[in-house]
């Protein structure tokens, strides 16, 4: 079976905000052999999606090439792209994106020529087994723990059929990659894929962006617009935040479910699509279905199947996986990239609680690569960790004693004498818990929110063996 992947290297997607210039590019590359089409940098996303090109050609200005070339990367990064750019626009767009190919204004066929021909070497190939199997599913919903394996069987359970998907969990967790799954899994692979999120935008302006408008409709509508629903016709409406919908659009949402049907903004005729809808939630339906807020009718019929995504805090085991996978996905980015954690980062990891969960793993490890080093982001978990731990302990002990205990005369540079308070209060609130409990150790981390494992090797980083 052919996937979206195995299109011939010289498919190209041509990004440009000016039509004349769009069809000048579009002759030149066509008359060579290559199979362009041009599109607006409004279009890019949707036809991206759809025709996973071999490459993509940015002829924007510095911070849209960015933006644009930023999201096209978060959607498929094995697709090279050639940035044609002012040279003063250069140093942001190697700092930011120095995977890309750029060539600089103004430029000949044959750079372009050339430029084209280095970016198509590097395209990595993809096979039928990446997409369709479970090995493409592992590689995009990452994770060695039952918890994952059980997501992934059931995304793959689901996804050749067209019933709607509930998507559960916290923020972070990874809701979207679990739409992108049931996506790439199903008939509909080739498809668009359009996402939307519901909290963005106030009620009216979510309308028109999902259902579109017509000519004026309202002021300021020039021309009719196509919405969300029908550029994700054939394809795959992701509904981020759908707790967040209002009644009105509650009330729209369901007729598209039932009938396939809606009427634009304005309109007076039925527009008919078919679009397999994922919603996803990180709040309780059901206590807004009794509050009256969410319409139980609509509930049920995302409700189909759930599927939900657990909090990083239980699927620990997972950590080091995905620390080496963002390591490896950010290596590009930075000309001295970094390559590994130490131990003692890794095993802190174990002990912290990530509200934020794989997001803010994610964007830690982005933090660390950046920077070059792990220190500054590690102490803005220990600052993080040691007041949950102080939160968690049944009693915890006044932070005043540990602060007056540090003798900041000897200590001039203030993230020093901070950095020297937090791990003295974390000390005093480890030892109290230990001797609270007569040093049974599994008990007080229990009780203190942390690993067995986490606690053992913070009593010996704190040397508090020696107390016992």
């Amino acid at each position: 079976m052919r996937t979206a992947y195995d299109k011939r290297p010289d498919h190209l997607l041509i990004v440009e905000s000016d039509n004349s210039t769009r069809n000048v590019l579009g002759s030149f590359l066509s008359g060579r052999g290559y199979d362009a089409q041009s599109v607006s940098p409004d279009e890019v996303v949707p036809r991206f999606e759809q025709t996973r090109p071999g490459a993509v050609i940015l002829n924007l200005a510095g911070r849209t090439a960015l933006d644009v070339l930023t999201t096209l990367r978060d959607i498929d990064r094995r697709v090279p792209i050639v940035v044609i750019s002012d040279r003063q626009h250069f140093a942001l767009l190697e700092e930011r994106a120095s995977s890309a190919t750029l060539i600089s204004r103004p430029f000949d066929g044959r750079e372009l020529e050339a430029a084209l021909a280095s970016a198509l070497k590097r395209r990595t190939p993809a096979r039928d087994a990446d997409v369709h199997g479970s090995h493409g599913l592992g590689a995009l919903l990452l994770g060695e723990s039952d918890k994952m394996a059980a997501v992934r069987e059931l995304v793959a359970r689901v996804a050749e059929s067209d019933v709607t998907v509930l998507v559960r969990g916290e923020t972070g967790t990874g809701k979207e990659l679990v739409a992108r799954g049931l996506r790439m899994a199903s008939a509909r692979r080739d498809k668009p894929f359009v996402k939307v999120n519901c909290a963005a935008l106030p009620a009216d302006l979510l309308e028109s962006e999902l259902f579109g408008f017509e000519r004026g409709a309202f002021t300021g509508a020039m021309n009719a617009k196509p919405g969300k629903f029908e550029q994700a016709n054939e394809g795959t409406i992701f509904l981020d935040e759908i707790g967040e919908m209002s009644a009105h659009l509650q009330a729209k949402l369901l007729q598209v479910l039932q009938d396939g049907e809606f009427s634009r903004l304005g309109g007076v005729s039925e527009v008919h699509v078919d679009t397999r809808i994922v919603a996803a939630t990180n709040c309780e339906l059901e206590r807004a279905v009794a509050d009256g807020s969410f319409r139980e009718d609509l509930y049920f019929r995302i409700n189909v199947v759930e599927i939900t995504l657990p909090p990083l805090r239980e699927r620990r085991e997972d950590i080091p996986l995905l620390v080496n996978h963002f390591l490896d996905q950010q290596s590009d980015s930075v000309s001295h990239p970094l390559r590994r954690l130490s131990d003692a980062a890794l095993d802190f990891f174990q002990t912290y609680e990530w509200p934020g969960n794989v997001r803010e793993l994610e964007n830690l490890v982005k933090r660390m690569v950046v920077l070059g080093s792990e220190e500054d982001a590690l102490e803005a978990l220990e600052r993080r960790q040691i007041g949950a731990l102080a939160r968690s302990a049944a009693e915890p002990p006044p932070l005043a004693a540990p602060a007056a205990a540090v003798d900041a005369s000897r200590l001039t540079n203030l993230k020093d004498i901070g950095r020297t308070a937090a791990r003295e209060a974390e000390r005093v609130a480890i030892l109290d818990m230990l001797e609270r409990t007569r040093w049974n150790r599994k008990e007080a981390a229990e009780i203190l929110g942390i690993s067995y494992k986490a606690l053992l090797y913070k009593i010996k980083d704190n040397r508090l063996d020696e107390a016992s």
